[in-house]
């Protein structure tokens, strides 16, 4: 077994926020050189990102790679739509679960899985305003329990 190195270069921490994570995927990216480059450099966001699936396509929307300094020419569109690699069969019980379900395919980081730049795009739900507030209590008081314990242990 290979010993692999997992480099993470950009998170989507307000997917988190937004959305229930059901079920994360792994999937590939189609890049070129220059944006292999500033994907190196950490020259990406995902805060605006989503996934769509077209014509048995798996879609990268609105994520936004910086062009590279030294590219000149050879750069591209900074959000233009980028295909994301997975089996046929994914795609198509995917697309089947975001028509019946009322679930939404969200890029939720960009890491190096290697050499390789992968993209884990998770199955969501989307939450209330109330399930958001509970989230945020239960941070609160998880917080509060950790302090009191940090000052009791002094």
């Amino acid at each position: 077994m290979k010993n692999e190195t997992f480099e993470t270069v950009a998170q989507n921490k307000k997917a988190f926020h937004n959305y229930f994570v059901e079920e994360k995927f792994e999937t590939g990216i189609e890049l070129f050189g220059t944006e292999v480059k500033s994907v190196r450099l950490g020259k990406v966001s995902l805060k605006e990102a989503w996934c769509s699936i077209t014509d048995g396509q798996l879609l990268l929307n609105g994520m936004h790679i910086s062009p590279y300094e030294k590219g000149n020419i050879f750069n591209k569109d900074p959000v233009r739509v980028k295909r994301l690699l997975m089996h046929k069969r994914e795609i198509m019980r995917l697309l089947g679960l975001i028509k019946q379900a009322g679930y939404t395919l969200v890029p939720l980081s960009v890491y190096f899985k290697g050499s390789l730049v992968k993209v884990c795009v998770g199955l969501c739900k989307g939450k209330k305003l109330y399930d958001k507030r509970s989230v945020m209590a239960k941070k609160d008081a998880q917080r509060k329990i950790e302090r009191t314990i940090k000052e009791y242990n002094r």
